[in-house]
């Protein structure tokens, strides 16, 4: 619940401002748009990681909050293995 708590805070502060916006790149679910299906069966202001290696071969992890649209907003990433 405080992880649920935390991530819709997140989300409407990254929403509230389109300075802190996060751009998708090669990889991320978002990048093309949105996935095709909705994530009905997730909690609006639910978490979503997706971990993937991006184009110049490192690792990357996102974080994505559900929507009240059930769309995926990006609000976070990390290149891992970066101090």
């Amino acid at each position: 619940m405080k992880t649920l708590v935390i991530a819709a805070a997140l989300a409407s502060t990254f929403a509230a401002s389109s300075a802190f916006a996060l751009e998708p790149i090669p990889g991320s679910i978002t990048y093309n748009g949105q996935p095709a299906t909705k994530l009905t069966a997730s909690p609006v202001g639910s978490p979503l990681t997706h971990s993937f290696t991006d184009q110049f071969g490192r690792d990357v992890e996102e974080t994505y909050i559900v929507t009240e649209s059930r769309d995926l907003q990006l609000v976070s990433r990390r290149f891992l293995g970066d101090n």
